[in-house]
């Protein structure tokens, strides 16, 4: 296991920020870094699942995923890097879990999409004022919980009724999520990774 996935994986956010500075110095893309951060994020996921962390672990791994964009984001606003195109991205209403999200935050912006992210248990009025005002190419709806499929369904029928949804694609990611929940609310498409959702996020913009 690389060493800064490691140190993800061991919680050690002192480590890892050291360890992404030094790799920024070194001229490591960007796009690598994050990687292996995801890479760490999952490891952290799969041990809970397992039983082996729990939820205080799950929090710290987002807190020291959101220190490691801190560090980030400025060396991301300096590239010259064409900007893709703009994700409005949140947690949907009933459901507060955002590490997924962050992690698909991170990486979108490390491939150049401009991320406009409203935060978890986000009322559908809110996402649809955002897309009016900000014009984004895709929404991005997160969930951990199955009980807020209503809400990812909820959330686009509000985006049809105010006539915004020929606009943007709306792709729906997090654990849970399936082609058949796609189907069922409406989405154009699902992921359950960040690496894979920035991959069809991009397809999407050609689509």
């Amino acid at each position: 296991m690389d060493e800064l996935t490691r140190a993800v994986v061991q919680l050690e956010e002192n480590q890892v920020i050291e360890i992404v500075r030094r790799e920024l110095k070194k001229g490591t893309p960007v796009e690598d870094i994050v990687e292996r951060c995801r890479q760490g994020m999952e490891a952290v996921g799969e041990k809970f699942s397992q039983g082996e962390y729990y939820l205080p672990d799950l929090i710290m791994a987002g807190e020291i995923f959101n220190s490691i964009l801190e560090v980030l984001r400025p060396i991301m606003a300096e590239a010259k890097t064409r900007k893709l195109g703009k994700i409005v991205l949140a947690t949907v209403k009933n459901d507060i879990h955002d590490i997924g999200k962050n992690v698909f935050k991170g990486f979108a912006e490390a491939n150049g999409f401009v991320v406009h992210d409203l935060g978890v248990d986000v009322d559908p009025e809110l996402i649809v004022s955002t897309i009016k005002e900000e014009k984004p190419e895709i929404v991005g709806l997160s969930c951990l919980l199955t009980s807020a499929f209503d809400s990812i369904k909820d959330t686009i029928e509000r985006i049809k009724q105010a006539g915004v949804r020929n606009q943007v694609k709306i792709i729906i990611g997090g654990a849970p999520v399936s082609e058949e929940l796609k189907n069922w609310s409406g989405a154009d498409a699902f992921t359950r990774s960040a690496a894979e959702g920035v991959k069809i996020c991009k397809e999407l913009l050609e689509s």
